[in-house]
C-alpha cells in the first residue's frame, strides 16, 4: 500500500507538530569492512552500534544530537548505476561545524587523511567543504556565515 501526502493549501496554517531536529541519517555502502573504518577516521571515533536485525546490518556513530548509519543488505545492492545527486533522492549529506576557522581545520584533517575535497567554499549563506566516501556518496561539512 502506498500512501501520497496531501498537499497544503497556500495561505493555509500548518497544524504540525514541532520538530526537535535531525534524529538519523542512513547511508547504504557496497561494504562495511571498507567503509567503517573510513568513516571511523574521517568522525575520528569509534562507531557506538554494530548491529545484524536480519534485513539489514547497521552501524551507526553518534554525532552530537544526531545518528549516522550505515547500511548494507544481506541480498546485495543495486549496484548497476552510479550515483547522481541529479537523481530524484538524496543530493548529499552535510555535518555542521561551528565557523570557517573550524572548516579550514576540517579540510586539513581530510588532507591528512588523504580524502579528496573541493577546498573550503564560500557563499552568502555560508561555507562548505565537499568531499565523497568510498562509495562515491557526496558529503559535506558545513558552517553558517561569519557575523
Amino acid at each position: 500500500m502506498t500512501t501520497t501526502a496531501s498537499p497544503v493549501s497556500p495561505g493555509s496554517p500548518a497544524a504540525a507538530p514541532s520538530l526537535s531536529g535531525l534524529s538519523h541519517v542512513a547511508l547504504t555502502v557496497s561494504d562495511l569492512a571498507v567503509s567503517v573504518p573510513w568513516y571511523e577516521q574521517v568522525f575520528g571515533q569509534a562507531p557506538v552500534l554494530d548491529e545484524d536485525t536480519g534485513p539489514f546490518r547497521h552501524v551507526v556513530f553518534a554525532l552530537g544530537s544526531t545518528l549516522f548509519g550505515l547500511h548494507t543488505f544481506p541480498e546485495g545492492q543495486i549496484t548497476d548505476v552510479e550515483f547522481s545527486p541529479r537523481r530524484v533522492g538524496l543530493d548529499h549529506v552535510s555535518f555542521g561545524c561551528e565557523n570557517r576557522e573550524e572548516l579550514v581545520r576540517w579540510a586539513a584533517n581530510l588532507d591528512r587523511l588523504g580524502v579528496q575535497h573541493g577546498g573550503v567554499q564560500d557563499a552568502g549563506y555560508g561555507s562548505g567543504l565537499s568531499f565523497k566516501d568510498p562509495d562515491g556518496l557526496p558529503l559535506e561539512i558545513f558552517c553558517p556565515p561569519s557575523a
